[in-house]
């Protein structure tokens, strides 16, 4: 077989094989002259673009752009702190109230004569329990055994127990109601007399004469004998 037969062509073959050898060499030809991808990319450049150098179509406005905001620098003094902003609540200014001295063991108050500071220094009362103390003592008109000290609001058998060697009774410091100038109000505030007991003393010591024995009032049923006995220190016959 002769070589020259493999390039031997029909005339009606010649044309298409020599369109394919056209588009054969105009592939290479492009592959050949092109410039490489990453020269003619733009964002490989190091510098880059600014937005503003880049022209928009006409009737487009440029997209927003983040604006880096300048903080200056700040010159003012410290900002004060929360106890300087508020002083009133400062650990430094908080009232410091001072530890309450007490009376050494074996001192001995007297109940009647005692105010509420006197008081505090016992061992086992405080403010509150001292206050109740003075009150009551001046509802009554003083105290006349230590044993009243159970009555005051609050007081149990153990707290008595604890402060009754602590106290004595001076029962001439009382001061008793005056029955002919005493009203019908000022019997009803007594803690030791009642709604009822406070009307019949009221009517008897207004009637002509007025009272004049606690035997008249032993007879009556709204004065039982214990009763009418704590009551007496607290009542005086005689207008005063």
């Amino acid at each position: 077989m002769n070589w020259k037969d493999l390039f031997y062509f029909h005339a009606e073959e010649r044309l298409p094989f020599a369109i394919l050898l056209c588009l054969i060499a105009a592939a290479w030809t492009v592959a050949l002259f092109k410039e490489p991808s990453s020269a003619a990319s733009p964002l490989s450049s190091a510098a880059p673009v600014p937005r503003d150098s880049v022209a928009h179509p006409v009737g487009d406005s440029p997209a927003p752009q983040a604006v880096q905001a300048v903080v200056p620098r700040d010159t003012s003094p410290r900002l004060y702190s929360y106890s300087q902003a508020h002083p009133l609540r400062s650990s430094s200014t908080t009232p410091r109230y001072p530890r309450q001295e007490k009376f050494p063991a074996g001192t001995v108050v007297e109940l009647n004569g005692a105010d509420s500071l006197t008081l505090r220094k016992v061992p086992g009362i405080g403010v509150s329990f001292s206050r109740r103390i003075v009150k009551y003592r001046e509802l009554l008109g003083g105290f006349y055994c230590v044993e009243q000290l159970r009555e005051v609001y609050g007081m149990d058998e153990e707290r008595y127990a604890a402060l009754r060697p602590w106290f004595s009774v001076d029962s001439s410091a009382i001061r008793p109601l005056s029955l002919p100038r005493s009203t019908f109000r000022d019997l009803l505030r007594h803690p030791y007399i009642s709604y009822p007991q406070a009307r019949v003393l009221d009517r008897l010591a207004r009637r002509p004469g007025g009272i004049t024995r606690w035997e008249e009032l032993s007879l009556l049923e709204e004065f039982p004998k214990e009763e009418l006995r704590r009551l007496i220190p607290y009542l005086s016959l005689q207008e005063e």
